[in-house]
């Protein structure tokens, strides 16, 4: 099964390293660290680093709480993250001193254990559920111990490991424990066949959002560039979501003529489209990246800058959050930061990367699920013309963030026993 995997991989690397190295506009590039992906990994500083796993910016922004923890913890560990994207590299070279960043190798066994050579990791942490099973394999014969951290199984994932079950078995009996982000998740990996005593449930890392500080230089400044219009922030767009969300905009304008929108694209290669699709369609658009200042004539305001999402959430009134709208493809994106600034917000039908978060939001009365560009066009008035609704609704989506928080300590707990047998 392993070695029909490897080959239909080494069919289709090429593909896959050519959509990596590709230069787009607003993307970071590779450059010399190419030779990274196949192993050739320059040395660290410390010795047998805690090694954490993070494909690419989401789940680098998910394993920030859980460093910042394992720093104060372990004081003296050598913290070492991977992703296989450039942009996740980019926002792991900000997580401060102690962490150092290297691509993930390629899941050839060669380039993988050329990697473990250099680094020797004594503990590997991945964060969600980027499993491959070369990389599983080597790092067990090294006798690395694994833990998949903030794991989540959805309905539809897990029905489709089961139609290649025999793969998913390779992959399991690597992995020594599974910290899944709620009940339903466990007990789908359970029903894969993983023996319950490598489940547990920890809660989901994503409510232990650090402070964000809302009085900080860019947000005030922000803010008085905005002035006291209604803002919408429209969070991680994909193709075809940003064509419903403008004509959601331009229905809004018609009723709220003062109303700003702010448009982030989820990756930064898709900056330029998104800038020219929003001036294509009539629009007076400023961008950040560029510096452009919000004038009182600005409709648009494009957020095409990395790192900055939660200062541009911190100056909305309402938010929508994005990969939303585009049936089962995607799944949406993280609701919570949002709602830990305390802002009510919109989402697309198909969120069910965050199903449990996004169904405790609604049910609380903190989020709205709209599809069409009216619809979402009407949720948006019906908070910018309320501000009592928009302040209870912001309120609820704070106080379901705080009664979730405590992941992060649950997976240091759960993960202590394989750091500290290392130390001892």
């Amino acid at each position: 099964m392993r070695l029909l995997y490897t080959l239909l991989l080494f069919i289709a690397a090429p593909f896959l390293l050519l959509g990596l190295y590709r230069a787009k506009d607003g993307k970071p590039r590779v450059g010399k660290r190419w030779v990274e992906h196949f192993g050739k990994t320059p040395a660290l500083v410390g010795q047998r680093p805690i090694w954490i796993h993070a494909v690419s910016v989401g789940e680098v922004i998910a394993a920030k709480p859980i460093i910042l923890a394992l720093r104060k913890t372990y004081p003296d560990a050598s913290i070492l993250v991977t992703t296989t994207t450039t942009t996740g590299a980019a926002i792991a070279s900000k997580l401060g001193d102690g962490v150092e960043h290297r691509y993930m190798p390629i899941d050839f066994s060669f380039a993988v254990n050329g990697f473990l050579k250099r680094v020797k990791p004594q503990t590997m942490l991945i964060m969600e559920t980027e499993l491959w099973p070369n990389t599983l394999t080597s790092v067990k014969k090294a006798g690395i111990p694994i833990i998949v951290m903030n794991a989540r199984l959805s309905e539809k994932s897990m029905r489709g490991y089961q139609r290649v079950q025999p793969m998913f078995n390779l992959l399991s009996k690597n992995i020594d424990h599974i910290l899944c982000q709620f009940q339903d998740d466990a007990d789908r990996f359970v029903q894969l066949g993983v023996n319950s005593k490598r489940v547990s449930v920890s809660g989901s890392v994503k409510f232990d959002l650090p402070e964000f500080d809302n009085t900080s230089e860019a947000v005030v400044a922000l803010k008085q560039e905005i002035k006291q219009r209604p803002v919408w922030v429209a969070a991680s767009t994909h193709p075809g979501e940003d064509e419903i969300l403008l004509e959601a905009h331009q229905a809004l304008l018609a009723e709220q003529p003062d109303a700003l929108m702010v448009l982030v694209p989820r990756h930064p290669e898709r900056f330029g489209d998104v800038a020219a699709l929003a001036e294509q369609k009539g629009f007076s658009l400023s961008r950040r990246s560029q510096s452009q200042p919000i004038d009182d004539n600005t409709q648009v305001y494009l957020g095409d800058t990395m790192g900055e999402m939660m200062t541009l959430l911190a100056t909305s009134t309402v938010t929508f959050m994005a990969g939303s709208l585009m049936g089962d493809k995607l799944g949406g994106h993280n609701l919570l930061e949002p709602a830990s600034l305390g802002k009510p917000q919109i989402t697309g039908p198909s969120y069910f990367n965050f199903q449990v978060i996004g169904d405790q939001l609604i049910e609380a009365g903190a989020c709205e699920v709209q599809e069409a560009p009216s619809d979402i066009a009407n949720a948006l008035l019906g908070f910018m013309n309320n501000p009592e609704k928009c302040q209870q609704a912001g309120e609820t989506a704070l106080n379901v963030v705080e009664r979730n928080r405590g992941a992060v300590a649950k997976t240091l707990e759960a993960i202590a026993p394989w750091i500290d047998a290392e130390k001892q």
